[in-house]
């Protein structure tokens, strides 16, 4: 937030922020959060439950999207190494990380 913002101003964007998570909430998730004040503890809160559950199946996803992974010969090799790319950030994203010589190494064997 910007610094010159009166507290006012601090909590009605704060009370917005909240109101908006909230929106977007079914019944059974509004439960589970519930008891949060703020809407940073709402987030943390929807993190902690439902973020390590959704992780295992993405995660598992694009590990099997790279194995296959091959350079095919009518594609550009820009095309292709963005695709791979695109693949490794994301589970970078989720924290899978690799070193950047196994990443050599998988795109070389391609």
């Amino acid at each position: 937030m910007p610094a010159n913002m009166t507290q006012v101003e601090k909590r009605e964007v704060i009370n917005k922020a909240k109101s908006v998570i909230v929106v977007f909430l079914g019944d059974k998730v509004l439960r589970d959060v519930a008891r949060e004040a703020a809407a940073t503890s709402i987030w943390a809160k929807l993190e902690s439950l439902y973020m390590t559950k959704l992780l295992a199946p993405h995660r598992q996803l694009l590990k099997q999207q790279l194995c296959p992974f091959k350079m095919v010969e009518p594609k550009s090799n820009t095309e292709q190494l963005t695709k791979f790319n695109k693949i490794l950030d994301d589970l970078a994203n989720i924290e899978v990380n690799m070193e950047n010589e196994d990443k050599a190494l998988l795109l070389l064997y391609r």
